[in-house]
């Protein structure tokens, strides 16, 4: 019964979630698209494979890249991919090849942290909104509502810029504009299982509200909120490299994938290697992690399948 109601909490809360909250909490305009498109098994594995790779990226990278990812080398700045430097090197001499593999564990590394955090503290308020009454629901869904209605990546450049330049304050900055749209949903999931049965049993055999909510209601949330952390992989690591380009996140020499490009944008045209490659790293990641999360949101929700097989 536990499973079946959880199930039923997660499909409401698909359907359910706020409209001005919709477009965060499914992933984006390109997901939003990639879902209306034709299904493909095949392109799927493909997605699922490459998002695999670039997490083993990130972990033994550095143990790959053939040069070190900030040698400087003048004699060999702005050199063409050859066999010797296969994506060429930046103005520097700096081999790109090694600091794109390097630049997989800073990025994905920020990322992760960021996404953990925001879950943390995203879940904590929408537990709390949802079981806490009528005047701490209107208070923490306001505070919400505050930091839903601008977009992420201004919230996090404003809070960035006055925490100082650095990878550490665009973390911070975003992981405290993040975590908004992750306490919508878990207050939504919570209010949809919070009177259910089974919760009603466990409630009258005299459990505690901590256990009841970390035994039986969380625990029902747990296959919407990894679907949507895997969705905001992209979303997140966008912005990340954003804030690196404009010059409040990774600062230059970082092998950050933001600030690679940030460093090469004005050597474009003779040098169009050392922006190409670190942004190709960007979309390939991010798409395919897109793709995982729109297979786990359909292989979870079951109203999907259906009108799939229909």
């Amino acid at each position: 019964m536990s499973g079946q109601n959880g199930q039923n909490g997660q499909n409401m809360a698909y359907s359910e979630a706020p409209a001005g909250v919709a477009a965060r909490l499914s992933g984006g305009r390109w997901t939003r698209a990639a879902r209306r498109a034709p299904r493909s098994p095949v392109l799927e594995r493909v997605a699922i494979a490459v998002a695999a790779l670039m997490v083993v990226i990130a972990v033994v990278g550095p143990l790959l890249a053939p040069h070190d990812p900030y040698a400087v080398d003048l004699g060999s700045a702005l050199r063409a991919p050859s066999a010797e430097h296969w994506f060429g090197t930046d103005a520097n001499g700096r081999d790109i090849l090694s600091r794109v593999l390097y630049g997989a564990r800073v990025t994905l590394l920020a990322t992760v942290v960021v996404i953990i955090a925001a879950t943390l503290i995203g879940t904590l308020v929408g537990t709390v909104a949802a079981l806490g009454g009528r005047v701490v629901d209107e208070v923490l869904m306001r505070i919400c509502d505050i930091g839903l209605s601008l977009p992420a990546i201004i919230l996090a450049l404003g809070l960035a810029a006055a925490l100082g330049q650095g990878l550490d304050s665009a973390v911070i900055a975003l992981a405290a504009t993040w975590w908004p749209g992750y306490a919508r949903l878990v207050r939504t999931l919570v209010r949809e299982v919070r009177d259910a049965e089974y919760v009603d049993a466990a409630r009258m055999i005299g459990l505690t509200r901590a256990r009841l909510v970390f035994r039986h209601i969380l625990p029902n949330a747990l296959d919407t909120l990894y679907v949507q952390t895997t969705l905001d992989v992209a979303a997140v690591m966008l912005v990340i490299s954003g804030l690196s380009f404009v010059g409040v996140g990774a600062q230059v020499p970082s092998a950050e994938w933001g600030a690679m490009i940030a460093a090469a944008a004005n050597n474009l045209t003779n040098g169009w290697w050392a922006v190409v490659f670190p942004g190709l790293a960007i979309m390939i990641t991010a798409i395919a992690f897109n793709l995982v999360g729109d297979w786990l949101r359909v292989r979870n929700d079951p109203t999907i399948r259906e009108g799939k097989a229909r």
